[in-house]
This record gives structure tokens, C-alpha cells and sequence, in this order.
């Protein structure tokens, strides 16, 4: 029998020649031959309050995301050429999503628009509560994604790319910044009654960034949150002792696993849960309010309640610390593949009214400053007409609008211009990567230092993609680069 083991031949090659050789060979094509070096110390993830890399302005966001793609040319982007050539016939280029029901027809918006404001900015009739705080927002007309279906588009404008499966917003402010607040979720999603939004709970999802930064689903009636009372016979001293016990178990266990974040996130949401049970009524409780902040928000009117108790709630919420809140409206609300002249009008009713009292509720509370205000879609519509029999108005992620208002925007301001039809951005273009670059800019953090290590390499929110920062929409733009 060979004397000739297994260990000594694999010892013998590792140490000769002929490993130094493959060594050798792989250094020199940049693969190196030797493992990784070991963390010296554990990685750890919380919430705490973070500094940003340079003096932010603004500190927590509220996104009203309007899902479904409003139309920009009948709300905010007049277009009278278009009204001129109303069903007149379109030999341009036009990408249709559903080119079953395409027609090239041009329709003119069958509403009027006013000028408002000190900043003479143009709105549609069925946006008047909005046009009484034109001079706080910023306007973009000129917004790009240019995948055109709901679901990649989303995923565009709210986690970077329009493949699934990455990290959102709301969970990169969070993982950049963590929250003011130790007693209340960073980052918080309030839903529709009419039922979650495209791609439902991947809008909020942490993606490969640790699950401690994920959206925490507020319910859009009572109770907001599940299981936040304790059962009777757990309440008081009972309860903090079991919960003192169950955290001993649960940090011994996590000494044993010490790279497995998923538990030391659950670890963490247990301890957020326990807080929570007298932080999250009291800030889930809008009877607290006064009528007149009622009254401001349409909570005395049913057509404008549901939608203006979720907005009040967010105002509550990014007061008492949290960093990230986002308000959905229901699956499809402003997908008005027909019947646009009665559904259009309906979802405005129900969310114009909330949407301008949130931005003048937080100019009156001092919080517009350092709050930075969304309001927008995955898309708008395109200008001719879809469904002959019943209009509407196809998708168009190649042009559309979003306002801005807070934390560092520029107010009374428009931004960027589309065609004279409405169907393409064609001056100042923002893409999804700029308005991200913007964001981050406001939030004093740096696109591409705000990243996750994973076994793939460094990830970032932007990934790779030429982001610019939209300095002309900012009150104080970053210093010109010398």
C-alpha cells in the first residue's frame, strides 16, 4: 500500500512548484488565489440616528404614490396644440402598451386649466386644492423611465432598476440614515382600503439589504396594527418579564449565530414591537387632532376621509421621528384605460383635497422645511385616444409629471417640458437615476458611498447607472465642481 495519502498529496501540490505557479498565474490575470480575509469584527445594523455625509436638507419624506399613472396632460402639463388636433390623426411615433385597442386618434384634454399662484403655474380644473399651494411645490413635467408596464416602471422609481427583487427607498434612507424615533417603525406604509398596490408588498420590500429595514404596513382602518395589545393575562409586570427572558434566549442564540441578520432583525422588531404599543396609538390617533385640521384635510367629508386620515397620519408620523412614510392609493386607481372622463375625476375628488393639506398642514407645523413631499406615479398617459367606445388613455412612461414640495425644493417651480403633444420628455429630462441622485443629495447622502457589501460586490441604489442631480429644482444646489 502507498504511503501516499490524500493530505499529503494535496499538501505537496499546495506548497511545491506547481502551486506557486497557479498562484502566480492567477495573480497576474487580477483573480486572487487566497480566500478572503475574515471580518475581524461582526457587522451589526440598527436604526439608530446616523449622520449623513454633508449637511442634509431634508430629513424624512412623505410619498404619496398615486399607483396606476396619472394623466399628466389632463392635470398638470397643458398641451393646446393637442386640443388644437383634437381627434385629428397622428402619423408620429407612439408606443402603445395594448396595441389591441390602440388608435391613432389625438385627444385633447376635455378639461380647462387655470393659472395659479404668485408662480402662474398651470393646473387642471380638477386639481383646485392643489393649485392654493402652487407656490410650494416644484413641478416636473419632464419625468423618464421609459419601460413601459407598471410593474418595471414602479420598480424604476422606487428601487433603482426595473428588475425585481432590490432594495426600496424606503429602505435605503433607513439603512443610510436609521430613524430619529426608537419607539416607532423608520420607515411605514399606510395602504388602500381598495387593496394593495401592482406588485403589492415588493413596494416595500428590504430586498438583500438586511429585513430590519423593510415597510412596516399600517392597515388602512382599525385596527391600523394587528397584535399591538398584549393578551389580559400578559399585561404589565408579566409581560416585561417574559420579554426580558425571551430576549436573554434570543441573544444567546444570536452569540451562537452571530452573521445571521435576519434574526438579530427579528430581535430588533421584537423589541420595536414592545415599544410600540403606546408610541403607535398615540400617533395612529387623528381624534387628537383639532376640527379645523380635520376640516383641512376632508376628514368631514366621505369622499375625501379615507384618503385624508392617511395623509393627516403621515403628517403624525414624520413628526414623532420616522423617516420614511408612503401613502399608496388602491391596485390600478389612475389606470384609466377607459372611461377617463368620469374615473378621472372621481380619484381626484377623493386624494386633491389631502394632498394640499398635508403640504400646508407642514408649512403651518414649521415641518415643510426639512420634509421633502412626493406626489406622483409610474407613468402618465399617452395623448391619443385608447377604447373608442369607452375613452381612455394608454400608458406613457417616456413623458409624464411629479410635484415635489419641502425639504430643499425649489417652490413655485416647473421643471423640464414634454412634446407639444405630451407623449416624450424632451427638455431637461429627469430619469429615474436622477430623481434618485437628487433624493439622496437632499438627504446629505452620497449615491455612490451609500452601499451594501454582498457576496456579488458593492450595491448601491443607483447601481452603476449615470445619475445626475437636478440642481435646478433645489433651493441650494451642491457647489459647481472645480
Amino acid at each position: 500500500m502507498s504511503h501516499f495519502t490524500r493530505r499529503h498529496f494535496l499538501t505537496q501540490q499546495a506548497f511545491g512548484l506547481g502551486g506557486l505557479a497557479v498562484a502566480w498565474l492567477m495573480r497576474n490575470d487580477a483573480v486572487t488565489a487566497s480566500p478572503p480575509k475574515p471580518e475581524l469584527e461582526r457587522q451589526t445594523f440598527d436604526l439608530k440616528p446616523r449622520s449623513p455625509r454633508h449637511a442634509p436638507q431634508a430629513t424624512a419624506m412623505i410619498s404619496m404614490f398615486m399607483q396606476g399613472g396619472p394623466s399628466h396632460i389632463d392635470l398638470c402639463d397643458p398641451k393646446p396644440e393637442l386640443t388644437k388636433r383634437h381627434l385629428q390623426s397622428y402619423s408620429g411615433d407612439i408606443k402603445y402598451d395594448n396595441a389591441a385597442e390602440a388608435s391613432a386618434k389625438l385627444f385633447g384634454s376635455p378639461w380647462k386649466f387655470t393659472r395659479y399662484g404668485q408662480c402662474g403655474m398651470d393646473l387642471s380644473e380638477l386639481l383646485p386644492h392643489l393649485g392654493q399651494v402652487a407656490d410650494e411645490i416644484c413641478l416636473i413635467r419632464s419625468m423618464h423611465t421609459g419601460v413601459n408596464n407598471h410593474g418595471q416602471s414602479i420598480n424604476a422609481l422606487n428601487t433603482g432598476r426595473s428588475t425585481a427583487g432590490r432594495p426600496a427607498l424606503g429602505s435605503w434612507l433607513t439603512y443610510g440614515l436609521g430613524t430619529e424615533s426608537q419607539n416607532l417603525p423608520a420607515f411605514v406604509v399606510l395602504s388602500d382600503p381598495g387593496g394593495l398596490p401592482v406588485l403589492g408588498v415588493e413596494n416595500w420590500q428590504n430586498g438583500w439589504l438586511p429585513s430590519l429595514y423593510q415597510g412596516t404596513v399600517v392597515r388602512p382602518h382599525e385596527p391600523r396594527i394587528l397584535n399591538l395589545d398584549p393578551p389580559e393575562q400578559l399585561r404589565g409586570a408579566a409581560q416585561g418579564r417574559f420579554l426580558s427572558y425571551l430576549d436573554q434566549i434570543n441573544r444567546e442564540h444570536l452569540a451562537r449565530h452571530p452573521r445571521e441578520h435576519d434574526l438579530a432583525a427579528r430581535i430588533q422588531s421584537y423589541e420595536l414591537a414592545a415599544r410600540m404599543q403606546s408610541a403607535a396609538k398615540e400617533a395612529l390617533d387623528v381624534t387628537r387632532e383639532s376640527e379645523a385640521v380635520h376640516k383641512l384635510y376632508g376628514l368631514d367629508d366621505p369622499v375625501t376621509r379615507d384618503y385624508g386620515t392617511r395623509c393627516l397620519i403621515a403628517r403624525r408620523l414624520v413628526e414623532r421621528g420616522v423617516r420614511f412614510v408612503q401613502i399608496f392609493t388602491g391596485n390600478q386607481t389612475w389606470d384609466h384605460h377607459g372611461g377617463i372622463e368620469t374615473a378621472l375625476p372621481d380619484v381626484c375628488r377623493k386624494t386633491d383635497k389631502p394632498a394640499a393639506a398635508l403640504v400646508q398642514d407642514l408649512k403651518q407645523t414649521g415641518l415643510l422645511e426639512t420634509t421633502l413631499v412626493h406626489w406622483g406615479g409610474e407613468m402618465g398617459r399617452l395623448p391619443v385616444v385608447q377604447n373608442e367606445k369607452n375613452i381612455g388613455r394608454d400608458h406613457n412612461t417616456y413623458g409624464f409629471s411629479t410635484w415635489l414640495a419641502g425639504g430643499g425644493v425649489k417652490r413655485g417651480c416647473v421643471w423640464g417640458e414634454t412634446d407639444e403633444l405630451g407623449h416624450k420628455a424632451v427638455k431637461d429630462v429627469v430619469n429615474h437615476y436622477d430623481y434618485h441622485a437628487t433624493l439622496l443629495y437632499l438627504f446629505g447622502l452620497d449615491p455612490q458611498t451609500l452601499a451594501f457589501q454582498r457576496p456579488t460586490g458593492r450595491a448601491t441604489l443607483l447601481d452603476g447607472q449615470p445619475g445626475q442631480i437636478v440642481s435646478g429644482i433645489l433651493e441650494r444646489p451642491p457647489p459647481a465642481a472645480t
